[in-house]
């Protein structure tokens, strides 16, 4: 079972970094402010105020800072700034061993799958949630309240209504997953996941359904659904047509692979690039119910 960082407590520090895609010092003020408002010391990593290109600095300096805050026992978590592109292109240069020992929360979706993927795979759990751009949206409350919790180690429980193309089951397993994109991009590399035994959940945004088809095929392909315990679906926003149209949803293209095998399946779980984006502890065991009333996430 993958180890639990500690729970943070009040004046704890936590620090902010970008492995991804650029961003600013006064983009990160209200994530900053709200983070104190917990209670927490807040620090700004260096790659939050680095640029190139559409990077935030280069890989050496992500890759630096990323490093730097792993590595310093004082820092008890590290919040990824917000996504992009650009993790991938580092992870494999980061150093764990003095993050093992002492594991902190890592936090963050989109490119940030690749780290909780990564973490999953060395025996860590991580938070799949909101980052630091977006700390402030309209109607992201909630969601901003379900990351403070998973940080602070307080309970939590899902529940959603029903979806027409749910499939009824009760299934028990460790959460794993995030964009559909990266869990494609990351097969056959060090933080490539198994899945078998394990509540899958997926997202994306501003992909294409031919897309979305060919990553769903792929994972049907290489055995990757056969052994589900679960499957999450959440929000697939502004998905993206050729010319002449796909023909299915993205629900409609999930459920054409996941409708082969037994397993449960909820669609339009809160995760993904919408304000309704509830924390997911990667790692942790869980129980997911899904009936005719609806669905419900519970850690065990």
């Amino acid at each position: 079972m993958p180890l639990t960082p500690p729970a943070l407590r009040p004046h704890d520090r936590v620090a902010i970094v970008s492995t991804a895609r650029k961003v600013s010092r006064e983009e990160m003020a209200a994530a900053v402010d709200i983070l104190t408002s917990w209670g927490l010391e807040v620090v700004l990593g260096e790659s939050t105020t680095a640029e190139h290109h559409q990077f935030a600095g280069t890989d050496e300096v992500r890759r630096r800072d990323l490093q730097q805050q792993l590595d310093d026992p004082s820092i008890r978590a590290v919040l990824c700034a917000r996504g992009g592109y650009g993790t991938t292109r580092i992870i494999d240069q980061i150093d764990f061993s003095g993050f093992a020992q002492h594991p902190k929360w890592v936090a963050g979706f989109s490119d940030i799958t690749t780290l909780n993927c990564h973490l999953l795979n060395l025996g860590y759990e991580s938070i799949h949630g909101v980052m630091p751009f977006i700390f402030n949206q309209t109607g992201g409350e909630q969601a901003l309240e379900t990351l403070r919790q998973a940080l602070f180690g307080e309970p939590a429980a899902y529940s959603t209504p029903a979806h027409p193309l749910n499939r009824p089951g009760t299934a028990t397993g460790e959460l794993v997953g995030g964009n559909l994109t990266l869990l494609q991009n990351l097969s056959g590399t060090a933080s490539d996941c198994a899945l078998a035994g394990r509540i899958l959940f997926v997202e994306d945004v501003a992909e294409y359904l031919m897309n979305i088809d060919r990553m769903m095929v792929h994972l049907d392909r290489s055995g990757k659904l056969r052994n589900l315990a679960g499957l999450l679906v959440g929000h697939f926003t502004d998905s993206l047509d050729n010319a002449v149209p796909f023909g299915q949803t993205p629900y409609e293209i999930i459920a054409t692979y996941a409708n082969k095998y037994h397993f449960p399946v909820a669609y339009g779980f809160p995760v993904g690039h919408e304000p309704q984006n509830v924390a997911l502890i990667c790692g942790r065991p869980a129980q997911l119910s899904v009936t005719p009333a609806g669905t419900k996430l519970s850690y065990l």
